[in-house]
This record gives structure tokens, C-alpha cells and sequence, in this order.
């Protein structure tokens, strides 16, 4: 346990030339992008009346994750508009220390959205926080660029596409690139635009015309593999890596013809972990590299047993984790998919797990906490209601958790 959490600093020294701080959440799934945190003093026992600092009142709707840096959480949120048509899509900034608004932004007005499916909305995709900057992404809505005191830097409302059920996955953000995918009923593709003025970089469709369904949501991840930058962008049929510089695809693996891919991939012991389908889910792990269809060479195994469609999946030393939406959570050896174990905790899922303080933490959506002594051998630590309906995945802080649900953040451990 000691080798990962040095690993987990690590990896935040790395980052430092983006001034993180040590314990900043400043994107989908944290500083790594992959649910791990170096944090301490974890709460394991809460409830709605227990164990609260603060639970603060979020207007509107969405499930955007929190982003913690410097002390504030960011949010954004969809609320009907002041003129009593449309919608105004929002940033929020709070206090995290006690919860107190500090400034509230309407980033774009649209006249409409689009229909949504009861797990997702208008701001689903999580803000990313990074040297001085917020970027908030809507989807086929718009994507901006703020910065610390909800100021607009730019705007970029040009990239156009017919989505389905409403915005998914979050951005990833490169040396110069912002990046996300836009996998919409047709023609999906995957963009970059220059960080720096919020114009299109670059735009590289998917080539893949198996899936006859071809929406999709999920966050990009950005490795490095064999001293190559490669981007990571599961779709509709398959995984897909691009060169983050200039869009060009690297590699694929096609899965036949899975859609609505959620869960963002996980990189751990020179494999890929990446989720194909909603309605019958695989998870696969993948070995990166190579050049076209490498489908019948780096497939090192795959599983469809408890395989989640929405939540991510979690790797801890050699285990990884995951949980299916019905409620089964699972542990395997991440280089094999040899399971250790395989049980039931209830409830339905959206929110992906995340690793802190030696255990693991899953969050279902009738806003129940499950917390999880890692290991090979499963061993429930507590149980805990919070009494209120979440999708959103945690952020972590040394001694804290933020869960966002549907009228509230809570900030879970003593003020």
C-alpha cells in the first residue's frame, strides 16, 4: 500500500509544473484521471445527520463531479433561463471549507437542449481546473474557458452534432490541447482545440462504421506508452488512440457493435482497461501500441461478468475493481482477470469508485456509501446513507469526501 501511495505523489509531482497542489481534484476521476488519491484520514462512517461539515444547495440540475483546487470546489449545473424559456448551463465556484458560494457564471443560453436520458442531463461532463483556468464543456451546447474568478476567456460554440440522450463524458486537457469526444447519433469524431484561444486544432472522425448505433460518452485518458503520447477514446465499436498533437489515429481495437460506451478507460501494468456496449457490457484489457487494427494481437483478456455500462473501473496495486450498474462489485488480478472475489452490494450505479487511505469507496445512486478494505478478500467497513439521490462521482481531500447529489454538495468529515 506504502509503493502505491508513492506512486500517487509521484505521479502529482509530475504534474507540478501545472501548480497542483498535493491534494487537488482538479478533473474527472482526480489527478490521475484514474480514482486514485493520496489522501489520509478518509472518513469510512457517515449519514445524512452524521459526519456532515457542510451540505451547501446547488440550484438547477446536473451531474458534473466536483473539481477541487486551491481550496475551491467547481461545479456546473442547468437552470431554466431568467427570461422563462431556454436554458442558462452554469459555473459555480464554493468555499470548500465551509460550503459558502463564492461566484456563479451563465456560460451559454441556449433556446433548447435536446431530450435526456434520466441519467444524464445538460451538465453531466466535470469542469477541469488547471494553471489558473476552468474549462467548462456542455457538449453539442458549447465549451468555455474561464478563469479562477468566473471571468470569460473564450467561447467555442461551432462544433455541431446530433446527440443523444444529452452531454457525457468530461475533457482532457494536454500540454496545448483540450480534448474530447463527440459521439453523437451520426458521424462521431474526436477534437482537440487550442487550449489557449478555444479554436479547433484539430477534428478526426471515427473510422468505424460497424455499430449501428454510434452515440457514445466517454472521457478521453492520455498515456504514455513505450515513450509515446497516446490518446485514449473509447466510442461506439471500439477503443480508439490518437496522437494528442495532431489527431492522427494510432491504433485500434474494434469490439463489434457495442454503443453508449460511459466508463473512462484505466491504465495500469502496461494494460488497458476499457468498457465496450450498454446493454451487454464486456470490460477488456488491452495492451496500447502498434499501428491500424490491432484487434487480433493486443486483446490480453476480457470479462462480462459484472462488467459495468456506466461506472469506471478502479485499479489498486495489482487488483482491479469495478461494479456492475446492477450492484455487483468485483475484484480480479488486473494482469489476468482471475477473479478474487464477486458480490452483491445493491442499488443501482453511475458513480465511479475511487481509492484512498487503503480503501476502496463506491457510491450508488439512491446515494448510498459502500467502503471497501482493499484487497483480494472482501471485506465490507461500513455502509452509509446519505439519503439522497447521486450520480456523480467523489472528489477527495485529506480527511474529506465531496458527493454531489441532486439538490446538494456534501462535504463528508469534521469542519
Amino acid at each position: 500500500m506504502q509503493m502505491t501511495k508513492r506512486l500517487l505523489i509521484a505521479v502529482v509531482s509530475i504534474l507540478g509544473a501545472s501548480r497542483l497542489l498535493a491534494h487537488d481534484w482538479p478533473e474527472f476521476r482526480g489527478p490521475t484521471g484514474q480514482g486514485l488519491s493520496p489522501a489520509m484520514n478518509v472518513p469510512v462512517k457517515w449519514s445524512a445527520t452524521e459526519n456532515i461539515a457542510w451540505k451547501a444547495s446547488i440550484a438547477g440540475s446536473g451531474w458534473s463531479s466536483p473539481a477541487l483546487v486551491g481550496g475551491r470546489l467547481y461545479l456546473t449545473t442547468a437552470v431554466p433561463a431568467e427570461s422563462g424559456s431556454g436554458l442558462a448551463l452554469r459555473a459555480l465556484c464554493l468555499d470548500a471549507s465551509d460550503g459558502k458560494q463564492l461566484w456563479s457564471k451563465d456560460v451559454f443560453t441556449p433556446e433548447s437542449g435536446s431530450s435526456a436520458h434520466r441519467k444524464n442531463g445538460y451538465a453531466s461532463p466535470t469542469p477541469m481546473v488547471r494553471d489558473g483556468r476552468i474549462y467548462v464543456h456542455f457538449g453539442h451546447l458549447g465549451t468555455a474557458c474561464l478563469d479562477l474568478s468566473g471571468k470569460t476567456i473564450w467561447r467555442q460554440t461551432s462544433l455541431k452534432y446530433p446527440p443523444v440522450h444529452g452531454n457525457g463524458g468530461s475533457p482532457v486537457l494536454t500540454r496545448d490541447r483540450l480534448i474530447f469526444s463527440c459521439d453523437g447519433a451520426a458521424d462521431p469524431f474526436v477534437v482537440a482545440l487550442d487550449r489557449a484561444t478555444g479554436e479547433v486544432a484539430w477534428k478526426t472522425p471515427r473510422r468505424n462504421d460497424t455499430p449501428p448505433k454510434k452515440f457514445s460518452f466517454s472521457t478521453p485518458l492520455l498515456i504514455t506508452n513505450d515513450g509515446r503520447a497516446e490518446l485514449i477514446s473509447p466510442g461506439s465499436g471500439g477503443s480508439y488512440a490518437y496522437d494528442p498533437e495532431t489527431g492522427r489515429e494510432l491504433w485500434r481495437v474494434t469490439t463489434g457493435a457495442g454503443f453508449s460506451v460511459v466508463p473512462r478507460p484505466v491504465f495500469a501494468h502496461g494494460l488497458l482497461f476499457v468498457n465496450t456496449d450498454y446493454d451487454f457490457p464486456k470490460l477488456f484489457a488491452i495492451r496500447p501500441g502498434g499501428e491500424g487494427d490491432v484487434t487480433a494481437t493486443h486483446l490480453a483478456w476480457q470479462t462480462s461478468r459484472g462488467a459495468p455500462s456506466t461506472p469506471s473501473a478502479l485499479v489498486v496495486g495489482d487488483e482491479l475493481y469495478f461494479v456492475s450498474d446492477a450492484g455487483i462489485a468485483t475484484c480480479v488480478d488486473a494482469r489476468t482477470g482471475r477473479a478474487h472475489w464477486n458480490e452483491r452490494l445493491g442499488g443501482g450505479f453511475s458513480a465511479s469508485p475511487v481509492f484512498a487511505d487503503g480503501r476502496v469507496y463506491f457510491q450508488n445512486e439512491e446515494g448510498t456509501g459502500y467502503v471497501l478494505k482493499a484487497g483480494k478478500s472482501f471485506e465490507l467497513l461500513a455502509k452509509n446513507e446519505l439519503g439522497e439521490r447521486t450520480l456523480a462521482s467523489y472528489a477527495v481531500d485529506d480527511g474529506t469526501l465531496f458527493i454531489r447529489a441532486a439538490e446538494h454538495l456534501f462535504r463528508i468529515g469534521k469542519n
